[in-house]
């Protein structure tokens, strides 16, 4: 793969020569004078290099690579698991350029000011941004999720401003980028009976081959869906939970430790695969792209719609606050190309979903989009996004539609008011 990616359009005003000269730190302020134009040539030659760190799902070798070849501009990546991307985030705010975190996280980092404010403006797909992530609702008439909804936190009240906005305004916290509606992973072949419900994961036949994630905002949501499911909690908001119902929940999930009911608690996406694969656990928290890994191994698996509907996530591209001048021009055109299609295409073949559906439609052929997105059976063989078959023709992918996953989200992963005492209480759970 090249290095400098040849612009077919002509450069107004500017040499190469007197470019290298000047530096990259005017070549933001030449871009947006509109003195040149083709992009990936001036930042092939400006030797622009953004850092990104964020969670294994999306900070993918072949992404950067794409961005190298479209664009001219290196993406660094770093991959870790979500507390530590949290972790990351706040106190090592200069290691990054680009924060590519979910918005529970976003709930905990944007107020200390690590992140800058986005301007509206300056996103190109902006208006082709799913509803969720700006009203928090699919349709006018859907009903806005329990937990962290992404729109609670998706914007602030001014340039200036680290306080989330009660409505839309022009300064957006992230770039929605990738989200899901998760549930329960399953062995067919293991469970011996059809799974309904959250509640499932409790019943005895299954004791010892069960497990839950060990993120604490992320399995606390889990944990609720299974105690409410099972009859044995009631919640007023299991995204907000008060100090009592956390120690129920907790309580609940010690006890059931403690009868032996859970195999493990995994922390990444590979654990749960080698969970499930083995066949040690038969029913778990997982994630789509985990079931499809196991699937191609040859082995039965299923992301298993229930009827109490699925717990969400969703993820995001946030700008580091030091960010400026060619550098931020950089991460804005980098945020666009992200958005304009090729990538989200290929979350989309992973089981995830784009944030700007209308732009990776254009890089997914009709079958595709009608097994991912429409719920529609396979025609030809559905293959990954490196070329490996996924799913045979004929196959209806887990849980159906877009709109019939997306449109029964019951939470969101979470940030309480009471986080710091949920996380303590959760570590007691895992130490017990």
């Amino acid at each position: 793969m090249t290095t400098e990616t040849k612009s077919t359009k002509a450069e107004k005003g500017i040499s190469r020569r007197s470019l290298l000269k000047t530096g990259a730190a005017a070549v933001g302020a030449i871009a947006g004078s509109g003195a040149i134009t083709g992009f990936p040539t001036i930042w092939a030659q400006s030797n622009i290099t953004l850092r990104q760190f964020g969670t294994g799902v999306s900070n993918i070798n072949a992404i950067a690579e794409k961005c190298k070849a479209d664009l001219g501009i290196t993406l660094e990546m770093t991959a870790t698991d979500s507390d530590a991307a949290a972790q990351r985030a706040v106190t090592q705010p200069d290691s990054y350029d680009i924060a590519d975190i979910e918005y529970w996280i976003c709930k905990k980092v944007f107020p200390t000011g690590v992140l800058q404010p986005m301007d509206v403006k300056k996103l190109k797909y902006f208006d082709k941004v799913v509803p969720i992530f700006t009203s928090g609702k699919l349709k006018a008439d859907s009903t806005i999720a329990q937990g962290t909804a992404p729109h609670t936190v998706g914007f602030v009240e001014a340039q200036d401003s680290k306080k989330f906005a009660k409505e839309q305004t022009q300064w957006f916290t992230m770039m929605p980028t990738i989200y899901n509606a998760d549930t329960l992973g399953i062995r067919p072949d293991l469970t011996g009976r059809d799974i309904t419900s959250w509640a499932d994961i409790l019943d005895p036949a299954y004791k010892g081959k069960t497990a839950i994630i060990n993120v604490p905002s992320i399995g606390i949501m889990d944990a609720a869906m299974i105690a409410e499911a099972s009859g044995k909690i009631k919640y007023a908001d299991k995204g907000n939970m008060t100090k009592e119902e956390i120690d129920k929940t907790i309580e609940f999930l010690i006890k059931t430790k403690g009868d032996g009911q859970f195999r493990a608690f995994w922390k990444s996406f590979d654990e749960s695969v080698n969970l499930m694969a083995s066949g040690e656990v038969v029913i778990q928290s997982m994630w789509s792209p985990a079931v499809a890994a196991v699937r191609s191994k040859g082995i039965a698996c299923r992301f298993q719609p229930l009827k109490e509907g699925y717990r969400a996530w969703g993820g995001g591209l946030g700008l580091a606050a030091h960010l400026k001048g060619a550098q931020l021009d950089a991460a804005y055109e980098y945020i666009n190309w992200y958005t304009s299609g090729w990538v989200g295409a290929y979350l989309n073949r992973q089981g995830y979903y784009s944030a700007c559906l209308e732009t990776a439609k254009g890089f997914m052929t009709a079958d595709e989009w009608g097994y991912w997105m429409e719920g529609k059976a396979a025609q030809g063989d559905i293959l990954s996004p490196e070329g490996k078959v996924m799913e045979k023709a004929g196959s209806v992918r887990d849980g159906g539609s877009f709109e019939d996953r997306i449109g029964h989200i019951a939470c969101w992963n979470s940030v309480m008011d009471e986080d710091r005492y949920m996380v303590r209480r959760w570590n007691e759970f895992i130490a017990a």
